[in-house]
């Protein structure tokens, strides 16, 4: 939990930061490539959290990886360096990215079918999304054919069930009692 709220005090830095230089762009950009790189790659991930490894050895290799990044982003690895933080990077990069979305007025939503959405069943999801919300969805599909049809989707602490599984539960419980 404090390195949450750590990584939360350092990205909101950095978005002041880029804000200042308008460069949120840019940085949202490099955020979005630490955290994909550092998620993916269990290596790096274990290097940077690794405490007994040297720092600037931890800051080199980063600037070496990341060398194409803004002067904003380097500027969070030397934050980084000066802290001894290495192992909130990708925490920071998470962070950023949700208060960069905020900041843009964009939400995100999941969306559980039961197979991949078509077109059509995009538009109705949008169309109940809109009830939900009037900021920008962004829709990310989760396939569970558990639920047989329909469709849950959650945008924040909210979450709608149209599936079936759901209503064959619903009508089981009523005709049980």
């Amino acid at each position: 939990m404090a390195g949450t709220r750590a990584a939360i005090r350092y990205a909101k830095a950095i978005l002041d930061q880029a804000n200042g230089l308008n460069a949120t762009d840019m940085v949202q950009e490099d955020m979005k490539l630490i955290a994909s790189t550092v998620a993916s790659n269990q290596e790096l991930e274990l290097f940077i959290s690794n405490p007994i490894l040297n720092v600037e050895a931890k800051n080199d290799a980063l600037s070496e990886i990341f060398v194409s990044t803004h002067a904003v982003t380097k500027s969070l690895f030397r934050l980084l360096l000066e802290n001894k933080r290495f192992e909130l990077l990708h925490d920071i990069a998470v962070e950023f990215s949700k208060l960069y979305d905020e900041s843009k007025g964009i939400q995100h939503a999941e969306v559980t079918t039961a197979f991949t959405m078509d077109q059509a069943l995009e538009e109705k999801v949008m169309a109940k999304i809109r009830t939900f919300s009037d900021k920008k969805i962004i829709i990310k599909n989760i396939v569970d054919p558990a639920i047989i049809g329909g469709f849950i989707i959650r945008i924040g602490d909210q979450q709608y069930n149209a599936s079936i599984a759901n209503s064959l539960h619903t009508l089981k419980r009523e005709l049980s009692n």
